[in-house]
C-alpha cells in the first residue's frame, strides 16, 4: 500500500512538467476584454464605390438619390463617380448686411441695418435733415444719403447779407447798385451830388448807375 501511494506523488510532480506552453492553444480560451477592444480598432467597412454613396453621418444613399453631404449645405446628386453637388451663382451679400446665415446653399443676409451714415452722425431710413443751411439731405431705402444743393439766384443789390441759418444771400435793403462809391436804390432817380443824378439800370443791377448832369445848384458858373 504504501508502494502504491508513492508512485502517485511522483506521477503529480512529472505531469505539470510535461505540459509547456506551447502545448496550451490559446484558441480554447475567451479572450480578455482589452484584447477585444483592441480588435475592434481596425474595422472594415462596406465598398460602396459605384453603387451608392455615403455622408459624413454614415448614411448610405443609392445611386440617382439627393442628399445633403455633411460638408456642403447645397445638395448632391449621388453617381458611380460619388456625390455630384450643385454649385450655383449665389446672390452678393449686401455690404451693409449685419446678419449672415450659411443654413441654405447660399448665404442669405438677413438683416441690413436700417439707418444712414452721413458726416459721423446716424439717420433713420427716410429721415430728412439739413448738414448745412444749403444741403437738403435723405437717408434712402438702401441705406444710402442722398443731398441736393440749393441753387441760390443772384442777388439784385450789391450789399447782400448771408443770416444765420439761411443757406442764400439776401438784400436787407432791397435792389441798389453803385454811383460811384456811392450804393444807391433801384427804382428812383437820387441826387448823388449837386451836379449828378443817378439810377440804377432795370435788372442790371451790377452795372454802375447810370447818372446825367444837371444844372448845379449851389454853384455860380465862373
Amino acid at each position: 500500500m504504501a508502494l502504491h501511494i508513492h508512485e502517485a506523488w511522483i506521477l503529480l510532480f512529472v505531469i505539470p512538467a510535461l505540459v509547456t506552453p506551447a502545448a496550451i492553444n490559446h484558441e480554447d480560451y475567451p479572450a480578455d476584454e482589452g484584447d477585444q477592444t483592441s480588435s475592434n480598432d481596425n474595422l472594415i467597412f462596406d465598398d460602396y464605390r459605384g453603387k451608392g454613396c455615403v455622408d459624413d453621418s454614415g448614411f448610405v444613399y443609392k445611386l440617382g438619390e439627393r442628399f445633403f453631404p455633411g460638408h456642403s449645405n447645397c445638395p448632391c446628386v449621388c453617381t458611380e463617380d460619388g456625390p455630384v453637388c450643385d454649385q450655383p451663382e449665389c446672390p452678393k451679400i449686401h455690404p451693409k448686411c449685419t446678419k449672415v446665415e450659411h443654413n441654405g446653399c447660399c448665404p442669405e443676409c438677413k438683416e441690413v441695418k436700417n439707418f444712414c451714415e452721413y458726416h459721423g452722425k446716424n439717420y433713420k431710413i427716410l429721415e430728412e435733415f439739413k448738414p448745412s443751411p444749403c444741403e437738403w439731405c435723405r437717408c434712402e431705402p438702401s441705406n444710402e444719403v442722398h443731398c441736393v444743393v440749393a441753387d441760390c439766384a443772384v442777388p439784385e443789390c450789391v450789399n447782400p447779407v448771408y443770416e444765420p441759418e439761411q443757406c442764400c444771400p439776401v438784400c436787407k435793403n432791397g435792389p441798389n447798385c453803385f454811383a460811384g462809391t456811392t450804393i444807391i436804390p433801384a427804382g428812383i432817380e437820387v441826387k448823388v451830388d449837386d451836379c449828378h443824378i443817378c439810377h440804377c439800370p432795370n435788372g442790371d443791377w451790377w452795372k454802375p448807375a447810370q447818372c446825367s448832369k444837371r444844372e448845379c445848384q449851389g454853384k455860380q458858373a465862373l
